[in-house]
C-alpha cells in the first residue's frame, strides 16, 4: 500500500508513552497518522528488544498499530561493514514482525571507500528475499553535500527516498525541502520522495509551529504523497505544542486507507479473539450459513473456535473488497494447520465505526 499522509519515526518505544504499545497506537491515531516508523535494527543487532530479559517490544506495537488501520514500518540504522550479516538482520526483523514497509538508513558509515558494493550487496540479498515489499532509503537532505554516499545503489532497489530535511539553526524548511527534492529528482533512478522533518530539540533550537506549518504545505505544493517527522520520543516529552501542531493539520483527500476489512484481517492474524471482538459494537449480530449470534459473549465464543479450533494457527488474506456507504464487501483466504478457505466472502454494516453486522460465508478444503 502506498504511503499517503503523516508518519512519525520511533526511536525507543520504551520513551514513548511509557512503553504502553496500546497508547502509542491511540495516540497515533488521535493525530491522524496513517504510518508509523520504529526502529527494529542497529547493524547486525536488534533494536528495540530488553537486553535483560529479550523481551521484543516491536511485535505488540506492530499488532496494536494494525488494529487502528495505521501501518507499521520498521528503520533499520546500517554500517556497511557487515552487508550481508545486516540485510540478514533486515529479513529475520521483517519476517519476525509482519511490518508493511522497512527503511534502511545510511548515513556517514556509507562516505567511506568502497561502500557502493556494500550497499549494492546488502540491497541485492534484501532484495532477493522480499522482491516486493516496499523499501525507502533514508539520508541526508541534500546529496550535492555528500556526493561519496552511494545514492543510486540503493535507490535502485528502493521504492522511496526519504530524505532528512532537517533544517536545524534555520526556519526556512520550504527553501531546504524544495531544494532537496531537486537533488533527488536529479539522481538516477528518480523515486518518489517522503520527505522526514526534525522534530526535536538541539543546541538550543528548534522548529517552530510555523515552520511546521510551511513543511507541510510545502509537501503538498510540490505534490508529494506523504512527509514523516523525526521523533515521536522527543517531540511529545518536549515539543507537545508541536506534536499538537502535526496533529491537526489535516492531511488534503484525506488519510483513512485503512478501513474494517484491513482492521478485521488483522485482528485475525493475531489470533487473540478478544481483539477481533473489539472491533464490533457489543450488540452486533453475526450470521453464518449454520448459526446467527448477538452480543459480544457469543461473538467471543465464536472467534474462539474459529482461531483455535477451525482454523487453528491461521493466516488470514484479504483479496478483494468494496464499499457503498456504511456497508462493506470483502473477499479473504486462510490457511491452517486443519486446512484452507478459498473463498470467503463476507458484508459488514457498520454504525459509528464498529461493525453492527456480520454475515460471513466460506468453506474449509483440506
Amino acid at each position: 500500500m502506498a504511503l499517503v499522509g503523516k508518519g512519525f519515526f520511533i526511536w525507543k518505544i520504551e520513551s514513548c508513552e511509557g512503553g504502553d504499545v496500546n497508547a502509542i497506537a491511540d495516540q497515533a491515531q488521535a493525530s491522524h497518522l496513517t504510518h508509523v516508523l520504529v526502529k527494529i535494527a542497529n547493524g547486525v543487532a536488534s533494536s528495540n528488544v530488553d537486553t535483560v530479559t529479550g523481551f521484543d517490544r516491536v511485535p505488540g506495537l506492530v499488532q496494536a498499530l494494525h488494529l487502528r488501520g495505521i501501518q507499521a514500518w520498521g528503520w533499520h540504522y546500517i554500517y556497511g561493514a557487515n552487508p550481508l550479516g545486516e540485510a540478514r538482520k533486515a529479513i529475520e526483523r521483517i519476517q519476525q514482525l509482519g511490518l508493511d514497509g522497512y527503511v534502511a538508513d545510511a548515513e556517514a558509515e556509507f562516505k567511506l571507500p568502497g561502500k557502493e558494493a556494500a550497499a549494492r550487496t546488502f540491497m541485492a540479498e534484501l532484495r532477493r528475499v522480499y522482491p516486493s515489499l516496499p523499501i525507502a532509503f533514508s539520508s541526508y537532505r541534500y546529496p550535492t553535500y555528500h556526493p561519496a554516499v552511494p545514492y543510486s545503489a540503493f535507490l535502485e532497489k528502493c521504492d522511496y527516498a526519504m530524505p532528512q530535511v532537517y533544517w536545524e539553526q534555520s526556519h526556512n524548511p520550504g527553501v531546504q525541502l524544495s531544494r532537496s527534492v531537486r537533488e533527488y529528482s536529479a539522481i538516477y533512478p528518480y523515486r518518489p520522495v517522503i520527505p522526514t522533518g526534525p522534530a526535536y530539540k538541539t543546541g538550543g533550537w528548534c522548529p517552530t509551529e510555523a515552520d511546521i506549518k510551511e513543511f507541510l504545505d510545502t509537501t503538498i505544493s510540490l505534490n508529494l504523497t506523504s512527509a514523516n517527522f523525526f521523533n515521536w520520543d522527543a517531540c511529545r516529552v518536549y515539543l507537545a505544542s508541536l506534536w499538537t501542531k502535526i496533529g491537526e493539520y489535516a492531511w488534503p483527500g484525506g488519510t483513512d486507507l485503512v478501513d474494517l476489512p484491513e482492521q478485521y484481517v488483522a485482528a485475525l492474524n493475531s489470533h487473540n479473539p478478544g481483539l477481533v471482538v473489539g472491533l464490533y459494537n457489543s450488540n452486533a449480530v453475526h450470521i453464518t450459513g449454520a448459526r446467527t449470534v448477538q452480543g459480544s459473549p457469543a461473538l467471543q465464543t465464536w472467534f474462539s473456535q474459529l482461531l483455535n479450533q477451525v482454523l487453528p494457527n491461521g493466516t488470514f488474506t484479504l483479496t478483494g473488497k468494496s464499499a457503498s456507504g456504511s456497508t462493506r464487501h470483502f473477499t479473504w483466504q486462510a490457511n491452517s494447520s486443519l486446512g484452507r478457505v478459498l473463498n470467503g466472502s463476507d458484508t459488514f454494516g457498520l454504525s459509528s465505526n464498529r461493525i453492527s453486522y456480520h454475515y460471513t460465508s466460506f468453506t474449509i478444503s483440506p
